[in-house]
């Protein structure tokens, strides 16, 4: 019983992370459509991590075994680290905007990307990575999708560890 309990509350976190991420996805679409802030090829990878993030996070909502819960949650992790990566370069770039993101380089990439051709006004390439757009509360789009896929990567597995912890 109190094992379910536990894995049930995995479960909840794991369908609001999904949501918490496709809010993300669609606030960006939001400044990229009404506010005509153009994405950049690191801006794209963030989306593919969120989305990533959110189906992994929903695939692991609807497992009934600990065990397979905890593979989904590792994909979440994962993915949040790759997240970690894009946001971070990025965070780099428009702190030092005499480097590039390279979009001569990953513009192509990114762009041949499936969802590129599926749903290009989400993820086609758009803008430059030194690009400065206003600030949210303070921290740039770049900073906040850092802060995201930071917590995410702390949170997962403090969740797991406290879940199966207190289970010992």
């Amino acid at each position: 019983m109190i094992d379910e309990l536990r894995l049930g509350r995995e479960r909840r976190f794991l369908v609001l992370l999904g949501i918490i991420c496709l809010a993300l996805i669609g606030g960006a679409l939001y400044m990229q459509v009404v506010l005509g802030e153009a994405p950049c090829p690191l801006c794209i990878l963030q989306r593919y991590a969120l989305l990533l993030i959110a189906i992994f996070a929903f695939i692991g909502a609807a497992m009934r075994t600990p065990r397979s819960v905890t593979v989904f949650e590792a994909l979440v992790t994962l993915s949040a680290l790759g997240g970690v990566a894009a946001a971070g370069y990025h965070v780099y770039i428009q702190f030092f905007p005499k480097v590039s993101c390279g979009i001569d380089v990953l513009q192509p990439i990114v762009d041949g990307l499936p969802l590129a051709s599926v749903f290009p006004l989400g993820f086609q390439v758009d803008g430059f990575c030194e690009t400065p757009y206003p600030p949210v509360l303070g921290l740039s789009l770049a900073r906040w999708a850092l802060v995201a896929f930071v917590l995410t990567v702390i949170l997962v597995p403090l969740g797991i560890y406290r879940n199966r912890q207190s289970k010992a």
